[in-house]
């Protein structure tokens, strides 16, 4: 293996907001904050260089000119797709329209900042 992810990067504009949000979608924790307001969060046990990436929410004054050429997909763990769905709602996601069909398996949703994201129908073993 040459490269593995080790970080992903989302600019926004609150990243305290978008770092609560995250953490409970992902069960991460805050691992660090920088100078700038950017915010890292990742998994707990492990933090960065693990064999998840951690989510660095990276403030900017202007993070979102056009529609995300990256989005994240998630997995439900612990419960089926709509028990997930539901709470991904009450945490603040919303759906979104990126011109689905309709008959996807998947759920596209956003974030409280309008990054789209999908819940997948699949659901996969916890790390």
């Amino acid at each position: 293996m040459a490269c593995r992810i080790s970080e992903l990067i989302l600019d926004c504009t609150d990243p305290e907001q978008l770092a609560a949000f995250w953490s409970e979608v992902l069960g991460y924790v805050e691992l660090d904050r920088e100078e700038d307001g950017s915010i890292a969060i990742g998994p707990p046990d492990t933090g960065f260089g693990g064999p998840q990436p951690i989510l660095l929410l990276s403030l900017s004054s202007n993070p979102r000119p056009a529609r995300l050429r990256l989005h994240i997909d998630v997995s439900a763990t612990d419960r089926d797709q709509d028990a997930e769905l539901e709470r991904l709602l009450a945490l603040g996601a919303k759906p979104a329209d990126v011109g689905q069909t309709g008959t996807e398996s998947w759920h596209v949703l956003a974030d409280p900042e309008g990054n789209e994201f999908c819940l997948l129908h699949t659901r996969i073993q916890p790390l």
